[in-house]
């Protein structure tokens, strides 16, 4: 599902990724973890499309096999919204928007119709439990509410992998046991990949593997 060689990421003189060498297989729950400064998030980034790692000839970046990192801006966006989707720590809900707005935004995006985007948004926030939620803004929300929208938009172009970077870092300790649990029933419902950076312990522990980065390397 995701291969990935001789990733690499300068800043100026400093290098935050030193070579990363990664293969994470289809349906596999993946947790990525380290000190702060590790380049967890960076590596997030790069895997996901979102940043482009430093040029460097025997470096590439396989994803749903398609060489993405040879991808043009457009091909690029236009691969991310119909294969990737994205959780973060703070959901990057629109305020402006109720649930199932915020949910068929990806939709919208790919030119799906508005009343095929309205069915599937309503039958994941069924799915998530949010079915009294529909027609509700952010700030009409819980947290842990907030963020299964987010798992919706995340979910709503049935996306081969599913990137989270501190999905529960967010969440009081119930929301977050909650959001851990529901990350393994949609792998089990739908088969979908997971790469998560978390400093959770219990979420790391519970992923298929876990990645320990330290300075810029994988180290176990």
């Amino acid at each position: 599902m995701i291969t990935a060689k001789n990733i690499r990421k300068q800043y100026g003189d400093l290098e935050v990724l030193k070579g990363i060498n990664l293969d994470i297989k289809k349906g596999e729950i993946v947790s990525i973890v380290g000190a702060s400064g590790a380049g967890k998030t960076t590596l997030l980034q790069i895997l996901g499309t979102l940043d482009k790692m430093s040029k460097n000839n025997d470096s590439s970046l396989i994803i749903n096999n398609v060489r993405a990192d040879k991808l043009s801006e457009k091909e690029l966006a236009k691969f991310r919204n119909h294969h990737i989707g994205f959780i973060f720590q703070f959901h990057q809900l629109l305020p402006e928007f109720t649930a199932i707005e915020n949910v068929c935004i990806p939709a919208f995006i790919k030119n799906t119709s508005k009343s095929e985007a309205e069915k599937r948004a309503k039958e994941l926030l069924d799915f998530l439990g949010l079915s009294h939620r529909y027609h509700h803004k952010p700030n009409e929300l819980s947290g842990g509410e907030q963020q299964r929208v987010a798992v919706a938009r995340a979910l709503m172009n049935k996306p081969a992998i599913i990137f989270a970077d501190e999905p529960s870092g967010n969440l009081d300790s119930e929301s977050a046991e909650n959001l851990h649990n529901l990350f393994f029933k949609l792998r089990d419902e739908f088969g979908q990949t997971f790469v998560i950076v978390t400093h959770n312990k219990e979420l790391a522990a519970m992923a298929d593997r876990k990645i320990v980065m330290r300075d810029g390397n994988i180290v176990s």
